[in-house]
């Protein structure tokens, strides 16, 4: 569970790092993820075609 510490009664400071926190913690992604059941070849199919526009995204010229 993610905690954050309200300071000095600034609660919008400790939502935010509490977002950032959740965030990088990669709950929002798996809860994408397993919102649905997705074949075992379409789950590679998806990948394979992320890796590639990954791979057009970072190529250096």
């Amino acid at each position: 569970m993610t905690k954050v510490v309200v300071k000095n009664g600034d609660v919008d400071g400790a939502l935010r790092k509490f977002k950032t926190k959740v965030a990088r913690s990669g709950v929002p992604s798996e809860l994408k993820k397993r919102k649905h059941y997705e074949k075992p070849g379409v789950r590679r199919r998806n990948e394979k075609k992320e890796q590639i526009k990954n791979a057009r995204k970072h190529r250096n010229y």
